[in-house]
Order: C-alpha cells, then structure tokens, then sequence
C-alpha cells in the first residue's frame, strides 16, 4: 500500500498547491460538540439526507424552513407521537415533498433516536463513542436501526453533522484501487472492513481524520 505521503503530494499538485489543498479539507466535530448538539438538530439533518436523496439538494434545502414546521421542530419526542392519521394529511401538504415512504421515515426515525437517547442520555454521546476506527461499524448500525439509512445515506449524514468519517465516492474508490489499498469496489461487510484497516493505518501514519483521508485520496486521480 502507497505511503499517504505520496498519495497527498500527487493531490497537492493536481489542487495547486499545500494551501489550495488546505481549504477544502472538512470539517469535523469534536466530541464535545457532538455531544451539545440537539437531538432535533440530528434528527433534522438525518430526515434531509433521507427527502434529499436523489433530488435536488438545493431545492429540499429551500423547503426545508417549511419542512421543519411541518415536522414540529423535528423534536424526536413530539415527531414520534405523530400519529398515522396526522402523516398520512401531510401527503396533502403542498409545502413539503409528499414522499410516503420517507414521510413514514421520519417518524420511525424519531422513535430510534428516542430509544438511543433513552439509553446514552441524548443521541450525540452516543455518536461521540463510537470509535472512529471502526466507522464502517457505525455505517451498518445506522442501517439497521434507522429507516431508508442504507447505503451513502449514513456516510453521508456523518458527514453533514461532522462525525469523522470517510465516504465511498467513486473517487475514492478509484483512488484506493491506485495506491494499491483495495482491488475493486468494495461491495459488502468484509470489504468495508478491509477498506477501514486501510483508512487506519494512514490515520496512524498522518495524524489525519479520517474525512481528510477521504477527500486527498478523491483528489489524487482523474
């Protein structure tokens, strides 16, 4: 597997230059900031990767002052008791996207994260502790409790609220068959698992989180 030294030269010069690298690397939360953050602010940015996935993100991010009035502030608790006679009168709602399955989505997700705040105190601690090194781990986690969550869905909500993460692109891929980390496209559990070992070990070697990680390896190829 190629030094992650090489892999961020060969980035540095197709960007431009250390500095022009430097501002588009993202940003992460550290776990104080995960755990203060609202559980509404979660279940919010969750139910948009959800509505925005396959549209527009620009045209859900300007409905989405609406969305968040519809869905009462997105507070778990409230979203929750939302009962089915209430979602199914928003598929009448011209203000939202009338989308059943990801409506259905939104209260079911409320109810999971209701369970892990019940547990952890608040759905942040939770996210906080949950080892970096085993983010692939946290991806099918969220799958299997949280509804319409598979796929890029949990990546990429990791994403959006700065837990550490990298992100399957098909840049990144293309870039991990390069430097010689992984053969194909790692479809599946254990591939995923091989494609963690990979990120940790240059995690060990740079000091980089992992999003960083991410994002030179999607910048060091075409």
């Amino acid at each position: 597997m190629t030094p992650f030294m090489d892999i961020t030269a060969e980035a540095t010069r197709r960007r431009g230059g250390a500095a022009a690298l430097k501002k588009v690397m993202p940003e992460v939360n550290a776990a104080k900031a995960l755990i203060s953050m609202s559980d509404d602010r979660y279940l919010s940015r969750m139910s948009f990767r959800v509505f925005a996935s396959g549209l527009r993100h620009s045209m859900v991010e300007k409905k989405w002052p609406d969305f968040e009035d519809v869905f009462l502030g997105f507070e778990p608790r409230r979203v929750r008791a939302m009962s089915d006679e209430t979602l199914e009168g928003l598929l009448k709602e011209t203000r939202i996207i009338r989308h059943w399955g990801k409506i259905k989505a939104t209260r079911a997700n409320a109810a999971a994260m209701c369970d892990i705040a019940g547990e952890f105190g608040n759905f942040g601690t939770w996210l906080a502790a949950w080892p970096e090194s085993d983010i692939v781990g946290l991806w099918e986690e969220i799958k299997q409790r949280f509804s319409q969550m598979g796929g890029m869905s949990g990546p990429y909500f990791l994403r959006m609220i700065g837990k550490d993460t990298f992100v399957l692109t098909s840049d990144v891929v293309r870039a991990l068959n390069k430097w010689g980390a992984y053969d194909g496209d790692p479809k599946g559990k254990r591939a995923k698992v091989a494609v963690q070992e990979a990120f940790n070990t240059w995690a060990d070697e740079t000091g980089r989180p992992l999003c960083e990680l991410s994002r030179i390896l999607a910048l060091s190829v075409d």
